[in-house]
């Protein structure tokens, strides 16, 4: 970690991360006010945090059940030999893949999928030939979207 990064997660701009974690359409006046700074000092502290990479987007949170997508699921893969580029993109291409980690143990890669029916499972599984597919779907989600607090810096 950089001098500027260590400078710029002090106190403050853990409490302006977490404001922004938790609503990310916050005006620069109301972050200001959260965090004890001006509106043209929240404007740069995030301009020098997106510049170092330390915040990289912001996004929409979207009620996939209301958009059709009804089932979540993992699914862990393993991939044959030789399959191993194909399977990834395959992976980047499907449009019901919402995150894909590669992973240690036994199984290349744990995708998380939203698709609208089992029967959409069951066709996303099969497109797998050349891969071993263990699936789970998810019952309920007890934890999700957990804002990272002030954290190690090392």
């Amino acid at each position: 970690m950089t001098f500027e990064t260590e400078k710029l997660l002090d106190d403050t701009g853990w409490a302006l991360l977490r404001s922004l974690q938790e609503d990310a359409r916050l005006s620069y006046s109301e972050l200001g006010r959260r965090v004890g700074l001006s509106a043209p000092a929240v404007v740069d502290r995030i301009r020098r945090m997106e510049d170092l990479g330390i915040i990289t987007g912001y996004r929409v949170e979207l009620d996939l059940s209301k958009l059709g997508y009804s089932i979540i699921a993992f699914m862990r893969i393993e991939s044959f030999p030789g399959e191993f580029a194909r399977l990834s993109d395959r992976l980047q291409a499907m449009p019901e893949v919402l995150e894909c980690h590669r992973v240690t143990g036994s199984d290349d890669y744990i995708a998380k999928v939203a698709v609208s029916s089992v029967a959409h499972l069951e066709s996303l599984i099969d497109q797998f030939t050349n891969s071993q597919v263990t699936t789970l779907i998810v019952l309920s989600s007890p934890v999700t979207r957990r804002t990272i607090a002030q954290g190690p810096l090392r």
